[in-house]
């Protein structure tokens, strides 16, 4: 009897350790209203088709930084400063069909917005 019950819970944690198809969107944009409001439309049109989501999770904000001189030739210490800001987020749809691909690839977002679908 016990060794029964040994074998069920095996069962059970495969079933509980299946892996679910799910679609991961990755947003990117340098304004952070825009990323926001994308991640907005996103989530809306996907809820509509009665599907799981998971997120908007924001991710680090990348930041790269330039310095040029203020000067072409003389004043060595005379330097300006300046930066761009990526601001990302992830999605993850779980469970999707043909009609959430479609849809997600005939979204109209604003200019700006990169935005990476992987299975």
């Amino acid at each position: 009897m016990v060794v029964k019950e040994e074998k069920n819970s095996k069962r059970k944690t495969a079933k509980e350790n299946q892996i679910l198809p799910k679609i991961r969107i990755k947003i990117k944009a340098y304004d952070h209203r825009v990323v926001d409001s994308s991640a907005k439309q996103i989530i809306d049109v996907v809820l509509r088709q009665g599907v799981k989501v998971i997120g908007p999770v924001p991710l680090p904000t990348e930041i790269q930084k330039f310095t040029v001189n203020r000067s072409t030739f003389v004043h060595k210490d005379a330097r300006e400063q300046f930066e761009m800001r990526i601001h990302k987020r992830i999605i993850d749809v779980l469970n999707p069909n043909r009609r959430i691909m479609d849809s997600l690839q005939n979204l109209n977002l604003p200019v700006g917005v990169d935005i990476e679908i992987k299975m």
